[in-house]
C-alpha cells in the first residue's frame, strides 16, 4: 500500500473515532438535585430529589416518607406525563393519605387482629384498619424522614435512604437497621432495592405503594389500562380483606390475568372476591423463585403507548384499582382523583403472613441481612 493510502486510512479511522468520542461526550448523563420541599410540624426540613436519566425520564422522591412524588414517562410520540398520583407539596402528604408513592414498613399490607407470634411471644400492632394492622401501623415507615444521600454515575442518578427503627416501634419487635435505594437508570427503571438487619427475631414486609396512571393522573380511570400478571394463583380473603390461607387458581375467576385483560373488563362481575374488595385488592402469588427478579406484571395504555413492566424478588404483588379514591381528594395541579383514577403494583409477601405458617416467612433474625428487589420499566412501543 502507497504511503498516500496508509495516511488517507489512517485518516479516515482517526475520524471515525473522533466522531464517535464526539457522540459519547453529546450523551446526556444522569443527574440529581435536591431541594427543600417543607417543614414537618417539628420544623425538621424535607428535601425534594429530583433524578433524571438525560432521555426524557424524571423522577422526584422526597425523604419523608421516601415517597416518590412524580415519575415524568415519554409516550410514543416522546411527549413526557406525570405517570404517578400525588400532591404538589409537603403539605398534602402530611395529612390523611391513601399512602400515594410511599415507602411502606414494617409490615406493607395487612396484618390480621393486629397481632401475631413468634418464636412464642405474642405482639400487639395498631388496630388502624377494621380491627387489623395497615402497612405499618399508625405512624408507619411512610411517615418517618428518612436519612437521604443522593448519588449518580454515567447510566444511573438515585438516592439512598437510611432509617433505624428502634426495639418495640409500633409493637414490632427488635431494633430495625434499614436501607432503600432509588435509583432511575438510562434504561427507562426505576429501580427500587432494600436491605434490613435486626438485632432481634422480628418480621419484615417493605413495599413501594405508587398509584400509577400511564396516561397522566387528570386522564381518568385506568379501566381501559391492559393488565397481564404473571401469577396462576392468589391469596383468597375474607370481608375484612386478610387472607384464609389458601392459595387458589386463577382459572376461570376474574383474576386470571395470565393473558392481558383490560382492568375493567371483568371489575364489575358478581364475584365475592371482587365485592369483598370493591374491586381488585389482592395479592397474587408471582409465578418463579422468590429471591429471584423475574416478571410479576406488565401493563399497557394504548392511548399513549406507555408499558410498565415489574420485575421483582418478592413472592406477591399486590394489585389494587384504587377503589376507595372517591373524588374527595385534590391532587397534583388541583386534579380531583375519582373512583379508580389509579392502580397499584405493591410486590410484597403476602399480606398476614406471620399468622400463616405456609406461606413464605416474613421472619428476619439477627445476624441474617434482608435483600429484596422491584424494578419498574417503562416503554412505549
Amino acid at each position: 500500500m502507497s504511503d498516500r493510502g496508509s495516511l488517507l486510512r489512517a485518516g479516515a479511522v482517526a475520524s471515525v473515532l473522533l466522531f464517535a468520542a464526539c457522540r459519547m461526550e453529546q450523551r446526556p448523563m444522569p443527574t440529581v438535585t435536591d431541594r427543600p420541599f417543607g417543614k414537618l410540624p417539628d420544623g425538621t426540613e424535607a428535601r425534594l430529589f429530583t433524578l433524571d436519566n438525560g432521555r426524557g425520564m424524571r423522577a422526584t422522591i422526597t425523604n419523608y416518607g421516601g415517597i416518590v412524588t412524580s415519575l415524568v414517562v415519554p409516550d410514543r410520540a416522546g411527549q413526557g406525563a406525570d405517570v404517578v398520583l400525588g400532591y404538589d407539596s409537603l403539605a398534602g402528604y402530611l395529612r390523611t393519605t391513601p399512602y400515594f408513592g410511599a415507602l411502606v414498613g414494617r409490615y406493607g399490607n395487612r396484618i390480621g387482629k393486629a397481632r401475631f407470634s413468634l418464636d412464642g411471644r405474642s405482639y400487639t400492632l395498631a388496630a388502624n384498619d377494621h380491627g387489623n394492622s395497615l402497612h405499618g401501623g399508625s405512624k408507619g415507615f411512610d411517615k418517618l424522614l428518612w436519612e437521604a444521600a443522593p448519588f449518580h454515575d454515567t447510566a444511573q442518578a438515585g438516592v439512598r435512604l437510611h432509617l433505624v427503627s428502634p426495639d418495640g416501634d409500633e409493637g414490632y419487635p427488635g431494633r430495625l437497621d434499614v436501607t432503600v435505594t432509588y435509583a432511575l437508570t438510562d434504561a427507562s427503571e426505576l429501580r427500587i432495592t432494600y436491605a434490613a438487619t435486626t438485632d432481634k427475631p422480628t418480621v419484615l414486609n417493605l413495599t413501594h405503594h405508587g398509584y400509577f396512571n400511564l396516561a397522566g393522573p387528570a386522564a381518568g380511570d385506568i379501566l381501559g389500562h391492559e393488565l397481564l400478571l404473571a401469577a396462576d394463583r392468589f391469596t383468597p380473603v375474607d370481608s375484612t380483606l386478610i387472607p384464609t390461607g389458601e392459595l387458589r387458581s386463577v382459572a376461570g375467576t376474574p383474576m386470571d390475568f395470565r393473558t392481558p385483560v383490560a382492568i375493567g373488563a371483568r371489575i364489575g362481575e358478581d364475584d365475592l372476591q371482587l365485592r369483598f374488595g370493591k374491586g381488585f385488592d389482592h395479592n397474587w402469588v408471582v409465578n418463579g423463585p422468590a429471591g429471584t427478579l423475574r416478571l410479576a406484571a406488565r401493563v399497557r395504555e394504548p392511548r399513549s403507548g406507555r408499558v410498565m413492566e415489574v420485575r421483582t424478588t418478592e413472592p406477591g404483588i399486590q394489585f389494587y384499582t384504587g377503589n376507595f379514591l372517591d373524588g374527595t381528594i385534590v391532587g397534583k395541579g388541583g386534579t380531583v382523583y375519582r373512583h379508580r383514577a389509579g392502580f397499584c403494583l405493591e410486590t410484597q409477601h403476602f399480606p398476614d403472613t406471620p399468622n400463616h405458617p405456609d406461606f413464605p416467612t416474613a421472619v428476619l433474625r439477627p445476624g441474617q441481612e434482608f435483600h429484596s428487589a422491584t424494578v419498574y420499566r417503562f416503554s412505549a412501543p
